[in-house]
């Protein structure tokens, strides 16, 4: 098993590079990497130990790889694949699967390790891979917003390995579990540096632009797997360490009441996905005992809700509402929407509910109120109206390899129902169908006519610095507070 997992790490970075030279082979070396991540997280799956790797000595790579990684890297496989099977036809060019499986092999190295040192090299080379994506149109707008991207999230990444380096001088090794021996300075910069780069509670504020204006399969990649390589570590930290656990969950409960309230008010779609991806971070950390699966359903949700929005007429709801969508379209839209909401029968529902069992008494509240927002934001999704076109209609074509990219994310909610079936009592199905309803109800009586802008000033380049510096104190507080007692 050593082997093979130093054999998978490396393989997307070898494919990666391999693609230059053979540029006919991008498509399928690149679907390969994606196949090889799914067979080896079902082999984590499979294993009744964790596995647990220390390469080189102290000062090399450390890797854990258990149940928890299985389910972000088969996230990032599935997503992956979907993607490039979205992409197949649309004449994307061989620097495009190059970054992509770049992008895919360092996220899946950011589930794997286990000493900060690793971590920041994983995030550095997923933020360059991210950048040449997103920039990839060349537009204006995208170079612009690509650079944002890489801005912010390279100077978190400075507090990141100050905070790493003083980890390294306190145990003489980057392991995460030297994190309880190190001062409380290091927790708080490494906290912030992960913090920006999951895109977590204010600290996320750069992800709604980013996330919105990039094409659609980046988005579903970035909202699918990249953000959850900067919360993965935070949700690692808390179950090595217990002392971290009350912050990481805190930071959930924030985390999913603010992105969820920004959607409920958003009239356009990709900005509501991408606020929507703020508060599912949120129910990820609430609880990181369990928050593999929730990322796992959550992954395959937002890249598909991504992908079609893509392909919808308008991004506007105010639009959307006056002319039907395609019929086939809606029911794909209304699968994921049910999902996300915790309809029965579809994966959302056993993750809401493994969730919610897992809260402390005092999650409670917060956390119940964002799923009540949750399935007020994507009722606006699920009563679009919708016609069936005739065979000759003038519409919009889909991208050739759309339906292949709903079957693998669509099907593997229905299929991942079945990882948690003891959700299935009366009183676990009542209580979403009743969240549900209230949240429809809502939605048709206040939510549809409400004319409410937010301002979008916290988003502004400029404050996002600033922001940092705020959340900076703030975490700084939280730790001595919370960790020095």
């Amino acid at each position: 098993m050593s082997r093979l997992t130093i054999g998978w790490v490396a393989l997307p970075l070898f494919a990666g590079f391999a693609v230059y030279l053979i540029p006919r082979l991008a498509r399928p070396l690149a679907l390969a990497a994606a196949l090889a991540s799914a067979v080896y997280a079902t082999l984590l799956f499979l294993r009744e130990v964790p596995l647990s790797l220390g390469l080189l000595d102290r000062f090399g790579v450390t890797l854990l790889l258990d149940p928890l990684s299985g389910f972000f890297i088969f996230t990032n496989a599935l997503v992956t694949a979907a993607v490039i099977l979205y992409c197949w036809d649309t004449g994307k060019s061989a620097f495009f699967y190059t970054q992509l499986t770049i992008l895919h092999g360092s996220v899946n190295a950011a589930f794997a390790c286990a000493d900060f040192m690793s971590l920041y090299v994983a995030l550095e080379v997923i933020s360059i891979a991210a950048f040449l994506l997103v920039a990839y149109p060349r537009s204006d707008c995208s170079i612009w917003v690509g650079l944002r991207y890489l801005f912010v999230s390279n100077t978190a990444m400075l507090f990141y390995l100050m905070g790493a380096v003083l980890v390294y001088q306190a145990n003489h090794s980057f392991a995460y579990v030297g994190l309880s021996r190190a001062p409380l300075e290091a927790i708080a910069l490494i906290f912030l540096g992960l913090l920006v780069k999951g895109g977590v509670f204010v600290a996320g504020l750069w992800l709604p632009l980013t996330h919105s204006e990039s094409e659609s399969p980046v988005s579903a990649l970035l909202s699918g797997v990249v953000v959850k390589a900067g919360i993965y570590p935070l949700m690692r930290c808390a179950l090595l360490l217990p002392e971290i656990d009350p912050m990481v969950r805190v930071f959930g409960v924030g985390t999913a009441l603010l992105g969820v309230a920004y959607a409920v008010f958003e009239k356009d779609t990709k900005r509501l996905l991408a606020f929507s991806t703020i508060s599912q971070l949120g129910f990820v950390l609430a609880a990181p005992e369990v928050g593999g699966f929730y990322a796992l359903t959550h992954g395959m949700v937002k890249s598909s809700l991504f992908l079609l929005a893509g392909n919808l007429p308008s991004r506007s709801f105010k639009e959307l509402q006056q002319v039907p969508i395609r019929r086939s379209l809606w029911i794909a839209l209304a699968i994921a929407s049910f999902s996300i909401s915790g309809f029965p029968l579809l994966s959302g529902f056993g993750a809401k509910v493994l969730t919610m069992k897992s809260l402390l008494p005092w999650q409670v509240v917060g956390m119940n109120l964002a799923a009540v927002g949750t399935a007020i934001a994507f009722a606006k999704f699920i009563f679009l109206p919708h016609r069936q076109f005739p065979p000759d209609s003038q519409s919009q074509p889909l991208k050739p390899g759309f339906w292949a990219a709903m079957l693998v994310l669509l099907g593997g909610l229905v299929l991942a129902n079945a990882v948690y079936y003891e959700a299935y009592t009366v009183e676990n199905v009542v209580k979403p169908l009743l969240i549900i309803g209230i949240a429809w109800i809502a939605h048709k009586l206040i939510f549809r006519q409400a004319n409410v802008k937010l301002p979008r000033t916290a988003e502004k380049f400029e404050h996002l610095i600033g922001g940092m510096s705020l959340m900076l104190i703030l975490v700084f507080w939280m730790v001595f507070a919370w960790v020095a007692n």
